[in-house]
C-alpha cells in the first residue's frame, strides 16, 4: 500500500478511520445506549459483593473497626430499606432522563438526542444507583438469623452498602446539576460543535501521501452493485483500506455511489465497478460499508452542521420565535467554517501501492458545507433583523479569511442575503439596519449618516 507504516499503526489514513465496520457499528451502538454502562456497574457490584462476603467469612464474624456490628434482624432491616429506596431512586432518575429527552427533542431537534444518550455522566449515574440496589439485594440474601445454620451477619458488607448509599446521594446531587446544565441550549450547541470539530480533525486535516493530481476518467461501469438490505440504511462510514485492497486483488476500480451520511434504499446502487478485472462479491463489498438507522459524526462532519442548523431553524419557528438561540447556533457554525476555510478538502480518490486508483467517492465539499450552514437559516430567518446582521457578519469574516478559490460560495450567499433583505424589509430604514454586520445580531444600531 502507498500509506506509511506510521499511518497504519495510528489507525487513520487519509482522514478515514481504519476499521472493522461491524465492530465500529457495535461500539457506536453501545456508546449510545442507556443500558450498557449500568450493566457494567451491576457486574462490578456483584463482584464487590462476592468479595466483601468472602472477606466477612474469612474474618469469622468479627467485624473490623467501624464496621456494622449489630444483629441479623437490624442488618436485614437496613439492607431492605436500602434496596427499596434505591429502586425508587433509580425509577425517579430514569423518569427525569426520559423527560429531558422529550424536552430536548421537542424544543431543539430530535437529532440532538444522540448527544444525551452518549453522555457518560448520566450513564454512570444510572449505573451507580442500579449497582447500589443490586449490591444491597445480594448482601441481604447472605444474612443468616440462626433458624437454619449458624448466625452470619456480614458486617463489613453492610458497611460497604451504607457507603454506596452515601455515594449515591452525592451522585444524585451531581446528576440533577448535570441534567440542569445539559438542557441549556448553549451547552447543547457547544457539545455538538465540539464533536463536529473532532470529526473535522479526523476527516479534513489528514492529507494522503502521494495524492493523485488528477481525477480518474471512468468509462461506463461494468456492473452496478445494489444495496441488499430490507429497509435500506444510512451510510455511516467506510473501511477505505479494505475496499482499496479488495479492488486491488480483483484488478478493478470501485466507486461509492452515495456519500457518507446519505440514505440508501433497498436495491438502490451502492457501488459501481469499473475496469477489466474480476468483480468482487456483493458480500465482500457490503462488509466494508457501515450502515445504520441514523447519521453519526464519526466520518460525517456535515451531520454536526445539520444539527446546529436544525436547532437554529427550530428556534426561528413561529411556535418558539427565539432568534437569540438561532444566533448562538450561527456563532458555532461560523467557528466551524472558520476552522475549515483553509483546510484541504478530503480525498475523493484512493490509489493502491502501485499508484493505480482503486476507490472513488464523493466527499463533502467546502461549497456544500457553506450552503448547509447558511441556506435554511437565511430562508427561515428572513424576517429577523437579528439573524440578518449575524449572518452578514459571519459571511464577511469568512470572506476575509478565505483563499481566492473559496470565495465564490461566500459571495453567492452574501448576494442571496442582500436579496432576502430587500424582499423582507421594504422599508429603507429597516433594510439599512439589517445590512449592518453585527457579531451579536443586535449589538447596537448603525451609525447615522
Amino acid at each position: 500500500m502507498m500509506w506509511s507504516d506510521d499511518a497504519m499503526r495510528s489507525g487513520r489514513v487519509s482522514g478515514v478511520e481504519l476499521q472493522n465496520t461491524r465492530l465500529t457499528h457495535l461500539r457506536e451502538s453501545l456508546r449510545s445506549s442507556l443500558w450498557f454502562v449500568p450493566s457494567l456497574f451491576v457486574a462490578a457490584a456483584l463482584l464487590l459483593a462476592v468479595a466483601t462476603v468472602a472477606l466477612d467469612r474469612h474474618l469469622g464474624g468479627e467485624p473490623p473497626w467501624l464496621a456494622y456490628s449489630g444483629g441479623p434482624t437490624s442488618g436485614q432491616l437496613i439492607l431492605t430499606t436500602i434496596a427499596t429506596s434505591m429502586m425508587t431512586f433509580t425509577g425517579l432518575v430514569f423518569t427525569i432522563t426520559i423527560v429531558v429527552l422529550q424536552l430536548a427533542s421537542s424544543q431543539f431537534s430530535p437529532r440532538v438526542l444522540r448527544s444525551f444518550l452518549r453522555d457518560r455522566g448520566s450513564q454512570a449515574s444510572l449505573g451507580i444507583f442500579t449497582a447500589t440496589f443490586v449490591y444491597a439485594l445480594f448482601i441481604l440474601g447472605q444474612i443468616r438469623t440462626g433458624s437454619v445454620g449458624p448466625v452470619f451477619v456480614p458486617g463489613l458488607s453492610i458497611t460497604v452498602a451504607l457507603s454506596l448509599v452515601t455515594m449515591s446521594l452525592i451522585v444524585f446531587v451531581y446528576f440533577v446539576n448535570h441534567i440542569a446544565q445539559s438542557i441549556r441550549v448553549v451547552n447543547i450547541i457547544a457539545s455538538v460543535a465540539q464533536e463536529t470539530h473532532s470529526s473535522i480533525d479526523a476527516i479534513w486535516t489528514t492529507a494522503a501521501p502521494d495524492r493523485p493530481s488528477r481525477e480518474p476518467v471512468l468509462s461506463p461501469p461494468l456492473r452496478v452493485v445494489p444495496l441488499h438490505r430490507r429497509g435500506g440504511g444510512v451510510v455511516l462510514g467506510l473501511d477505505v483500506l479494505g475496499l482499496v485492497d479488495l479492488a486491488t486483488r480483483h484488478g478493478c476500480v470501485l466507486k461509492l455511489v452515495p456519500s457518507v451520511g446519505d440514505f440508501v434504499a433497498n436495491r438502490a446502487p451502492l457501488f459501481e465497478i469499473y475496469g477489466s478485472g474480476s468483480q468482487p462479491s456483493v458480500e465482500d463489498l457490503h462488509r466494508h460499508v457501515d450502515l445504520g438507522r441514523e447519521r453519526t459524526m464519526r466520518q460525517d462532519p456535515a451531520f454536526g452542521l445539520r444539527q446546529l442548523v436544525d436547532i437554529a431553524v427550530k428556534a426561528l419557528s413561529p411556535a418558539i420565535n427565539d432568534p437569540t438561540t438561532a444566533v448562538q447556533a450561527i456563532d458555532r457554525l461560523h467557528d466551524i467554517l472558520c476552522h475549515l476555510v483553509r483546510l484541504p478538502e478530503p480525498e475523493s480518490v484512493y490509489p493502491d501501492g502501485a499508484g493505480e486508483i482503486r476507490l472513488v467517492r464523493e466527499p463533502e465539499t467546502w461549497r456544500g458545507l457553506v450552503a448547509l450552514a447558511f441556506e435554511e437559516i437565511r430562508e427561515y430567518g428572513g424576517s429577523s433583523v437579528q439573524v440578518h446582521r449575524r449572518l452578514r457578519a459571519s459571511l464577511e469574516e469568512l470572506r476575509s479569511l478565505a483563499p481566492p478559490d473559496r470565495e465564490e460560495p461566500i459571495l453567492r450567499h452574501l448576494a442571496l442575503l442582500n436579496r432576502s433583505a430587500k424582499r423582507h424589509f421594504p422599508d429603507l430604514a429597516e433594510r439599512l439596519l439589517a445590512a449592518e454586520s453585527d457579531q451579536s445580531g443586535i449589538g447596537g444600531e448603525p451609525d447615522e449618516g
